[in-house]
């Protein structure tokens, strides 16, 4: 069972619970009634059509909207980090003071900072750009550096808003790997949003598909226990899991115009 703001289980440290939460902007109804629970050190990928409020979910839950109706509950000492579609990486700080920000930010010594930006840089194997400038690495470089700097406040919920969109097939994937391993070391609560219906199969536990908008959940489905590394995107049952998801989906894209 996932929990939900109704059940009577304590809220762990990074369980975080919506129940029946909306949100408009002016005459537009971004979502609508929507139940969630993310169980401490899961990870859950939502997927939907573009413009379905994907995004305004993962926002609500990161606090960067406001609440309009429903609940959210998430325990208010569970650290967050933040990775988007785009690096945001400052061209004029090299890689290494870039991951360091939100430290220095938080007022962290010089010294502190800037050996935690190397361990954060150790754990997505960018070490070695450390002193290099945003100009100097390719796309996949950079969405490394800024999952790092998402890293480095050791969150124990980390959002991701299509982290790896931009990037090519191949690059893509290896950094899809890098992702699913990197969580499979840290458990921190992980929820991505993406528009790869395969990647939130290789990526996630659990796949949350969402409606057009208003972004309703339509359903929730288990992706497979199988070992992840190069061979399980072309696995029967992921291939299962990505027609169970794709089926859901375009019944409620179907629905929705009928």
């Amino acid at each position: 069972m996932i929990p939900t703001a109704a059940t009577s289980t304590p809220l762990s440290q990074s369980s975080i619970r919506l129940e029946g939460v909306s949100c408009a902007f002016g005459t537009v109804e971004a979502v609508r009634n929507v139940t969630l629970g993310f169980e401490e050190g899961s990870f859950t990928a939502l997927v939907g059509p573009s413009g379905c409020g994907k995004t305004t979910i993962l926002r609500l839950i990161g606090g960067l909207e406001e609440l309009q109706t429903g609940s959210l509950d998430r325990a208010p000492t569970a650290t967050l980090g933040f990775a988007f579609q785009e690096p945001r990486l400052l061209p004029w700080r090299n890689i290494r003071d870039n991951v360091a920000l939100p430290l220095e930010l938080a007022g962290v010594a010089t010294s502190e900072r800037r050996a935690r930006a190397l361990e954060a840089l150790e754990r997505v194997q960018l070490a070695d750009a450390a002193l290099r400038f945003p100009y100097q690495l390719s796309g996949g470089m950079k969405m490394r550096a800024a999952i790092a700097r998402a890293l480095i406040s050791r969150p124990r919920v980390l959002l991701l808003d299509e982290p790896f969109g931009a990037l090519d097939e191949v690059t893509r994937h290896e950094l899809d790997l890098a992702l699913r391993k990197l969580w499979e070391a840290e458990r921190c609560t992980t929820i991505l949003v993406t528009h790869s219906i395969p990647e939130a199969a290789f990526l996630a536990e659990r796949i949350v598909v969402l409606s057009p908008r208003p972004a309703r959940v339509v359903a929730e489905i288990t992706t497979p226990t199988l070992t992840r590394d190069a061979t399980t995107w072309t696995h029967e049952d992921l291939g299962a899991c990505v027609r169970r998801a794709s089926d859901a989906l375009l019944r409620a894209i179907a629905e929705s115009r009928a």
